[in-house]
Parts: structure tokens; C-alpha cells; sequence
């Protein structure tokens, strides 16, 4: 069983006619992701990819049944868009902008709070359940279906561990990019307790960065809901210098606790086999996974 999205899932690309929708939702329609059609304001009743094209989400959501959208959008007008989306009954949302104002951020996570939404990212890869649906821009090839669950900060290395765990001779159920940036929609924690919930997920790899405090987060639940699953853990920036951003907003060490060494130890305090390098992971995995 996957979480989040599946073949069932009815997927619209908010920005669907500019160059990003247009490439990435190409990507997703020939990896065989159920996309029903996309949203451009101003050029609704277009067709775009064999695919309509739509006013409004709402407009999307009445006519095509939409429930999941993946937003291509302008971080100018990317909260607005996520807003939209949760307005007009979407309960999957996957923002892949990078940049949206931290302002902006906090008004929609503050909107979207009661709405029974699931958002992920912003600034993220995205979802992809292996041979089924992929909402996002990874590369799909990487990603063979298993029974580990992962979630990852940041994009490349989710890719990286895909390819890790596939070569261990394992497999995903659904890979979740959470994205890096302060104001988040889906934590590790949340994402975690989705994996441990799902009868098919075995084992979990959770990715984390420095900065922040989601991963501490994650493991202190993890063991005091009793360590069902095994997790497999690395924290990247082991090398950052203090009080600088790495590339993700979010990746940045305000305080002794923020360092990867403090998280790594954290992690491992709480029962999560930590590993130093993602070349690891795949086969830490495989020999936790055998008990």
C-alpha cells in the first residue's frame, strides 16, 4: 500500500502551460501518473499535453475530479496557488516552488491548518509511489517498488538512497521530499507516523539536513511510540561551517542542538541506526531489515 498518492489519485499541475508544468508533467504522463488536467488562468477550455485545461482548481476539482495537485507556479503567487488548491477541496498538495516568501508561507500553512489538507514541500521533489504515480520532479527511473519508506530534506540524496536501497535488493513503497525550507508543510515527524501507519512500509529511511529541529522531532516519536519499524538515519552538512546557509533556507546552525553531530547523536539515542554516509544506506537497511 502507498501513502499519499497512488494510480487512483486524480492529479492537476497548477501552472500546467508554462515551461516547468509543461516539461514536468510530460515527465509524469509518460511514467503513467493518472494527471486528469491542469490549471492556467485565462486559457481554460484549451486542451494542453491531451490533457484540458482549467480556469480555476475549482473548475479542475468539479469537472475532472481532481483530489491531488503538484503547483508550477511563480513563488510570488505560490502561496495563493496552495490557498486555491485547499479552497477548492484538494487534500494533496505538492509545492514544488522554491522561494516563496516566508510571510506567504505562514499565511497558507495558517489557512490550509483546518482544512484536512496534506501539503508537501515547499521547495521539494515531491511524492512518488514506485510503478504507480509520481508527483514530482525526480527522476522516476531511480525508484523501484519495495517495502522501505523514505523521506528525505532534500532532493538529490532522496534519489541517491532510492538507488541505494534498489541496489540492496529492497525497494520503496513511497518516497516523500519534504523540502528545505523554514516554513514546511509536512514534517519528518508527520511523514514518519504516515510510514509506520502503513502496513506495507517495513522499514523507513528518514534524510534529514542541519538546521532546525524536525529530525530530533522524529526520533523522540519514533521511540516513544515503541520503535515498531526500523529506521535508518542520515543527517548531510556534517562538514557546514556554523551560522551558514547550505542551499536549503532552512539549512542553517542557530544552536548547539542544529549541528548534524547533535542530530546524529539524537537519532541515535532514540533507536535510529545512523549512518555517516548515504553510500551506506541501502546496505545498513538490508542487514537491520534482516533483524
Amino acid at each position: 500500500m502507498s501513502i499519499l498518492v497512488n494510480k487512483h489519485s486524480r492529479i492537476i499541475v497548477q501552472g500546467f502551460t508554462g515551461k516547468e508544468g509543461t516539461f514536468h508533467a510530460e515527465q509524469m504522463i509518460a511514467y503513467g501518473t493518472n494527471v486528469v488536467g491542469g490549471v492556467t488562468p485565462g486559457k481554460g477550455g484549451q486542451m494542453h499535453l491531451e490533457r484540458p485545461v482549467f480556469n480555476t482548481v475549482e473548475d479542475a476539482v468539479r469537472q475532472a475530479g481532481a483530489d491531488t495537485s503538484i503547483i508550477f507556479v511563480p513563488p510570488g503567487f505560490a502561496a495563493d496557488a496552495i490557498i486555491e488548491a485547499a479552497m477548492s477541496g484538494i487534500k494533496v498538495i505538492v509545492a514544488i516552488t522554491e522561494g516563496i516568501p516566508v510571510q506567504d508561507m505562514v499565511r497558507a500553512k495558517a489557512y490550509i491548518s483546518d482544512k484536512g489538507v496534506r501539503l508537501i514541500g515547499p521547495n521539494c521533489p515531491g511524492i512518488i509511489t514506485p510503478d504507480e504515480a509520481k508527483v514530482g520532479i525526480m527522476p522516476g527511473f531511480v525508484f523501484k517498488r519495495g517495502p522501505i519508506g523514505l523521506v528525505s530534506k532534500s532532493g538529490t540524496l532522496t534519489y541517491e538512497a532510492a538507488d541505494q536501497i534498489a541496489k540492496a535488493g529492497l525497494g520503496i513503497t513511497t518516497a516523500i521530499g519534504i523540502g528545505g525550507d523554514p516554513i514546511i508543510g509536512t514534517t519528518t515527524r508527520e511523514a514518519i507516523e504516515l510510514f509506520m501507519q502503513d502496513p506495507e512500509t517495513e522499514g523507513i529511511v528518514m534524510i534529514g539536513e542541519i538546521g532546525g529541529g524536525l529530525e530530533a522531532e522524529a526520533a523522540r516519536w519514533i521511540r516513544a511510540n515503541g520503535n515498531k519499524k526500523p529506521v535508518v538515519g542520515f543527517i548531510a552538512g556534517q562538514t557546514a561551517p556554523k551560522g551558514r546557509k547550505m542551499g536549503h533556507a532552512g539549512a542553517i546552525v542557530g544552536g548547539a542542538d542544529d549541528t548534524a553531530a547533535a542530530k546524529m547523536r539524537i537519532l541515535a539515542e532514540n533507536g535510529i541506526h545512523v549512518v555517516e554516509s548515504p553510500a551506506q544506506i541501502g546496505a545498513v537497511m538490508a542487514r537491520v531489515m534482516k533483524g
